[in-house]
């Protein structure tokens, strides 16, 4: 009976932290005004599934826009459809890298917005960003990684 009792502890337990939990130590500053979370946990046992940098192309032709906040737009849209493919929806995002071509306030202002969009319940996933001076395709602006979770 005891080891029956164990058995089922471990199993409830088990379900309860299915899903990721994202962190902000009071200690750091608030990152949410800024669309990323400090610290992701992703529960054992989780599956993790990558997701190859997505530029802002918005088509399989490779069509890109000139504008910043289209490329993001759609580097985003990229990044969900990959998704899609394993039956994920972007709220299993953990952890993004964000590059980004000439970086500046105006784009990371951008960069938030769409964030705050995709996740608007501030559950974001942890972010880096790092500025480049140019990425894999002419007029390439930004590119976005992920990695989620599958429970």
């Amino acid at each position: 009976m005891k080891h029956l009792f164990l058995a089922l502890l471990i199993i409830l337990t088990m379900k309860e932290g299915s899903s990721q939990t994202f962190h902000n130590p009071e200690l750091l500053f608030n990152p949410s005004p800024y669309g990323f979370s400090h610290v992701a946990v992703v529960p054992g046992g989780s599956q993790l599934v990558f997701i190859a940098g997505q530029g802002g192309e918005e088509n399989k032709e490779g069509k890109l826009s000139a504008d910043f906040r289209t490329q993001v737009k759609h580097s985003l849209n990229n990044i969900k459809i990959a998704l899609q493919t394993q039956q994920l929806s972007m709220q299993a995002v953990v952890k993004v890298t964000t590059l980004v071509v000439d970086h500046n306030a105006e784009k990371l202002q951008i960069i938030i917005e769409e964030f705050k969009k995709i996740w608007p319940d501030k559950q974001f996933p942890v972010n880096t960003l790092i500025p480049v001076p140019r990425l894999a395709l002419d007029n390439m602006l930004v590119e976005i990684d992920a990695v989620a979770i599958a429970k």
